[in-house]
Formats: structure tokens, sequence, C-alpha cells
């Protein structure tokens, strides 16, 4: 592994806009995030480059394009986040106080962060026309090939399968408050990439990789820039023999007191089998209950997510869902003993297990229903597909050619 170097790191940005380019015509509005987590400076030097390399290569474009650094405090400080992790603060409840003025944002520098990002976003979707597009850039502790992260919808999904990496649904399901969970709760295209291991230069490279390749996608410059085709190979290249859709069946999580060491020589998609020792918390042994593939394997201080397990999603799945959410079978779910709408809006199911254990959480996943535990016996099933703004991309290039 050839690692950034630590002159590169000093380099990290203090201002929040990293760039903003404007096409001669109109077009997509593009916002890429980089650093995040402020020991994640691979996505921030990425982005620096390509918005130098657009403007000194005069590249035509369309639309707009900004480049927006995360953490400036945890960026300059080379630490995740101070008090609070910046990408687990976008819940609605937390939004509104912000909104109000009643968000306290004294208690730390990961909440002034939270205010300014709001600002700079609210002005964004404010001044630009769209459609819109959402990246943000991440790294992972343990050592990985490049994937993307999604919430599960249609348009997501779509989207997101242009890229020649694995694509990982459902991970809302076990993560409260990820700043693109929001942003997909708004309705526009919206997604994070893992570009490689934190210290690794390979991940600032497959970073831009990606940014190429999101550009073009999305219609914002031209598929026949040597650039993109460029990208496609760096990012092709390191994922050939996992491509494709996995899901997340299993999460370790962690409280801020657990001492938890993972066993050493992880790689993210690494296959392990049931009884395998994966970890060690508060002095035991963590061991598999299942057979999967490790994902995204904690190897840092800081952070909740202990590991994760993923699997595979047959083809024949992925067209049974997108034909069930097509015809809206969820409709009729409630007509089902223990299952209710939580409100008039229908986005939500409250599902007694008491009733309805007979229904798995993989029946609703099929639906695009993602779960949250309210209490022992009961679940909310939050709909995936209500909020997407399908109608503002069905003219795009990769809507129609999906």
């Amino acid at each position: 592994m050839t690692e950034i170097p630590n002159t590169v790191q000093n380099k990290v940005v203090t201002q929040r806009i990293i760039g903003h380019l404007k096409g001669a015509e109109p077009g997509p509005t593009i916002v890429f995030v980089g650093g995040l987590h402020g020991n994640e400076p691979a996505g921030v030097i990425a982005l620096q480059q390509l918005m130098a390399e657009l403007k000194q290569a005069n590249v035509p474009l369309k639309g707009s394009i900004y480049a927006i650094a995360g953490n400036l405090w945890a960026l300059r400080h080379g630490k995740r986040y101070q008090k609070e992790d910046l990408n687990r603060l976008w819940t609605f409840p937390t939004i509104k106080k912000l909104i109000s003025g009643s968000f306290d944002t004294s208690e730390n520098e990961d909440r002034k962060e939270q205010c300014e990002l709001y600002a700079t976003f609210s002005e964004i979707l404010e001044n630009e026309k769209g459609p819109f597009y959402f990246f943000d850039l991440h790294t992972t502790s343990g050592t990985t090939i490049p994937f993307i992260t999604v919430n599960d919808n249609l348009l997501n999904r779509k989207f997101t399968s242009q890229y020649p990496v694995p694509i990982i649904l459902g991970i809302e399901e076990f993560l409260v408050g990820p700043l693109l969970s929001y942003v997909n709760e708004l309705g526009y295209v919206a997604f994070g990439f893992e570009g490689g291991q934190h210290d690794d230069l390979q991940a600032v490279i497959n970073h831009k990789a990606f940014s190429y390749l999101s550009l073009a996608f999305s219609g914002c410059i031209p598929h026949t820039l040597s650039q993109v085709e460029k990208s496609a190979a760096i990012l092709s290249n390191q994922c050939s023999d996992k491509r494709g859709f996995f899901e997340i069946f299993h999460h370790h999580s962690l409280q801020a007191t657990d001492a938890f060491i993972m066993a050493p020589g992880f790689e993210n998609f690494q296959s392990i089998e049931k009884g395998q020792l994966l970890a060690h918390k508060n002095g035991r042994p963590i061991i598999a209950q299942y057979k999967g593939k490790i994902f995204m394997p904690l190897y840092q201080k800081q952070g909740g997510d202990g590991f994760f397990v993923v699997r595979s999603i047959p083809k024949i799945f992925m067209h049974l869902s997108r034909w069930c959410r097509k015809f809206h079978i969820d409709a009729l779910l409630t007509l089902l003993p223990g299952v209710r709408w939580q409100s008039k809006k229908k986005d939500t199911l409250i599902v007694d297990i008491r009733i309805a254990r007979f229904f798995t959480k993989d029946f609703f996943h099929l639906l695009g229903y993602r779960s949250r535990v309210i209490d022992r016996f009961h679940i909310l099933m939050k709909n995936r597909e209500k909020a997407a703004r399908t109608s503002a991309y069905k003219d795009a290039d990769w809507y129609l050619r999906n």
C-alpha cells in the first residue's frame, strides 16, 4: 500500500467550498462531499485534483458542480470527529431544531459543522434547478476494494447500476442519521462511495475515478472524455469478481464504553464461516453466527460499528422486487393482521410482530421497506420509494437507458 504523504494531509482545505464550476449549458447539479470524517482526507484531496483538472482542461460542462469539504475541524485535527459523528446527526428531529434555532451548537464543533453544511446545502438547493445528485466520499479503516453504499429505492438502484463496483443495499437500516439518508428522504439521488483504506494513495485515485464517472453518468461531462474511459478501467480492474448488489444482514454495533478489538487481517468482502473468531469485545470473543462476507471491519479507535456481514442478492430477487414496487403491491399489506399505517401519509408501516410474526424482514425489503425497532413488540417499516423524486430524472439518458 502506498500511503498518502503527511505533507498532502497537511494541505487539507480550511474552506467549505473546495470548488464550484458552472457550465455554459443547463444540466444537472452535482454535489460532492469529502471529509465528512476528519480521518478520511482522500476524498477531499481527490476533489481538489478533480476541480483543478476540469478547470485547466476547459472541459465542456452542463449544469453545475460543487465540491464541498465536510468536517473542517476534524480534517484539521486528523480525527473522525470531535464529540459526535457528523455522519450520524442528520435525523429529522435534529434538522427541525436546527431550522428553528433551538439546536445547541455550543456543545461541540461537530454541531457547528452541521449547521454550516446545512446552510450550504440549502443555498445550493435554493439557487440551482437540478436534477440534483449528491455523492459522499469516504474511506475505511480496513483494506478494501472500492464499493457503493446506497439506500434501497429504485431510483438509486437504477443510477448506481452503471458503476463497475459492488453495491451495498440497506445500510440505512442499521445506521441512524447518515447525511445521505436525509438527502434521500428529500427525494434526490444520493449515495456514498468508499474509495479504499484511509491512508492508501489508491483511495485518492479511486475517488477521482468515481467522480469522473459520476459526472459522465449524470450528463454533466461527455462520455467520450478520455478520463471517463480510464476511470471505468481503474474501478473495474479492482472489482471484476465482486460486482452486483449485496445486502447487509448482520450488524455488530458498539457502545462508547466497549473495548473492541477486531481480529487482525480481515479485508472487506472476505468470506467468513459460521463459528469463526471475528473480534473481541470487553475481553470476550465474538464468533461468527452466520456464513457470509465480512463488511467494514473496524480497525480504528473511533466508531460505533464493529463490523457488518453481507451476502449477494440473486438477480431474480432484484427483478421481483422491482416488479412488486412498480405495481405497488405494498398497498395490500394493511389488509393483513398486525400491520397498519403509521399516518395518513402511508409511507410507514407499524408491524406488531406478536401477530404478524410470519413476515420476515426479507419480505418487507422486497417491497421497498426498511425496519426500525420501536419496542419489544413493534417494528417501524419505512418505505424508501415514496419520497423519490423520480419525475425529476425521467428525461435523463441513464434513466431512459436502464
